[in-house]
C-alpha cells in the first residue's frame, strides 16, 4: 500500500480524462483523427493572431522625395559681373543647410519661399534655378539634399548598429537597411522583424525574410524597425526528453515536431497512445461554428497508429499550449510489482538471516 503512494515520474490518460464522462465536465476532450485535422484548423487562433501579417516587395523609382526636415544645399553659378547672387571676383555662392519647412518650403534670397516638398531632387533644382530667373536669368544651380526624419528609419533593436538611416531612394529595401546596420545580431534565437508604418504593425520571421525577394519590402519614411526574439513558446510536460517552456523554431510547429522538440517520449515511461495537448480559448471563441464547447480543451493523440501521426503531422500546437506525454500505465503496474518484489526478498533475507 506504501509503494501504491510514491509520487510518479507523469500522469497516465485516465487520470487526466476521467472527469470526461462527469455529467458536465469543465473541459472539452477531443481525440485527433485526420477527419478532425480539416476542422481544427477552422477553430480560432489562440496565444497570437494565427499568423504573420507583411508586405510584399513592390519596387519604386531610384530617386528620393523630398520631405519636410530634409535639409538642402544650394550652390549657385551666375557669370553675371553684377550679380546680386555672388561677390565681386566670385561666380558662385552656396546657401548651406537649408531646412525644409513644415509648410514644405525653403527661403531664398531675393526669391522668398520655394515649394519643395514632394519633388525630387532634379524637379527641386528646376523649380530653385526657375525662382532665380527674374534676377539671375543665367544662374545654374546645384541641389543637394540630406534626409531628415520624414526621409529615414529608424531601427530600434536587433541589430548591430541601431540608429536613423537615411532613405536615398524610394527603392530602399528592407534587406538594404539592415545590412547597413551590419545585420541581425547572430545571438537572437529565431529573430522576429516588426516593422510599424503609422498605426499599422507588420511582423516577419527573419529567416522567412531572407528566404525569398517577394518579402524584401520597400521602406517608407517615418518607418521604424524592430528584431527581437519571437516570444512564442509552449509548455513541454511528462515523460518526455525534457520539460521545459520550448520556443517556436519556425512559424507553425506540428504536434509531431512538438514531440520532437521535446525530447521525443521516453521509451521506458511514455504512453504513446496518450500524448495530450492542454489549450485554452477565450470565452468569446466558445460556442463558434466551428469551434470549442468548452474553453479548456484537451486534444488527445495516438501515436501508435497511423491515423494518430498522419493527425499529429497536420494539427498544429499554438503558443501557450501544454503538450503532455502521460505515463504509460504498464510502467506504473512495473515500478509497483517490482518494489513489492523488492520488499519481500528484503523480508524473506531478514527472515533467513533470523534462522
Amino acid at each position: 500500500m506504501a509503494a501504491c503512494s510514491l509520487p510518479q515520474g507523469a500522469a497516465l490518460r485516465s487520470e487526466i480524462l476521467k472527469e470526461e464522462d462527469a455529467e458536465a465536465p469543465s473541459f472539452q476532450v477531443v481525440e485527433v483523427t485526420r477527419d478532425m485535422v480539416p476542422t481544427l484548423a477552422e477553430w480560432p487562433a489562440t496565444g497570437w493572431s494565427g499568423s504573420y501579417r507583411w508586405l510584399e516587395a513592390t519596387p519604386g523609382p531610384a530617386s528620393a522625395l523630398i520631405r519636410t526636415g530634409d535639409r538642402i544645399t544650394l550652390v549657385i553659378w551666375d557669370s553675371q559681373d553684377n550679380s546680386l547672387l555672388t561677390t565681386p571676383g566670385q561666380r558662385s555662392t552656396v546657401l548651406e543647410g537649408a531646412e525644409v519647412s513644415p509648410a514644405g518650403t525653403v527661403f531664398l534670397p531675393y526669391a522668398g519661399e520655394v515649394y519643395l516638398a514632394g519633388a525630387t531632387p532634379q524637379e527641386a533644382r528646376s523649380r530653385v534655378q526657375e525662382a532665380l530667373e527674374g534676377i539671375a536669368s543665367s544662374a545654374q544651380v546645384q541641389l543637394t539634399v540630406e534626409q531628415g526624419g520624414e526621409n529615414s528609419v529608424d531601427i530600434v533593436s536587433g541589430v548591430s548598429a541601431p540608429g536613423r538611416y537615411p532613405l536615398t531612394s524610394r527603392d530602399t529595401s528592407i534587406l538594404s537597411v539592415l545590412a547597413a546596420a551590419g545585420g541581425v545580431r547572430e545571438s537572437l534565437q529565431n529573430p522576429l522583424v516588426r516593422l510599424m508604418r503609422g498605426n499599422d504593425t507588420y511582423e516577419i520571421r527573419a529567416d522567412n525574410l531572407f528566404d525569398e525577394a517577394r518579402h524584401d519590402a520597400r521602406l517608407r519614411g517615418g518607418d521604424k524597425i524592430v528584431i527581437e526574439e519571437d516570444s512564442r513558446r509552449f509548455t513541454a510536460l511528462g515523460a518526455a526528453g525534457t520539460e521545459d517552456l520550448i520556443p517556436f523554431p519556425q512559424e507553425e510547429v506540428s504536434a509531431l515536431e512538438a514531440v520532437s522538440l521535446m525530447g521525443g517520449l521516453s521509451d521506458q515511461r511514455a504512453d504513446p497512445e496518450g500524448v495530450l495537448i492542454l489549450r485554452e480559448f477565450p470565452a468569446d471563441a466558445v460556442g463558434r461554428t466551428p469551434g470549442p464547447t468548452q474553453q479548456q480543451v484537451i486534444l488527445t493523440f495516438n501515436l501508435t497508429t497511423a491515423d494518430g501521426l498522419f493527425a499529429a503531422r497536420n494539427v498544429l500546437v499554438n503558443p501557450g499550449d501544454t503538450v503532455l506525454a502521460t505515463e504509460s500505465p504498464v510502467t506504473r503496474a512495473e515500478t509497483i510489482f517490482g518494489l513489492f518484489g523488492s520488499a519481500f526478498g528484503v523480508t524473506r533475507q531478514a527472515r533467513s538471516a533470523a534462522n
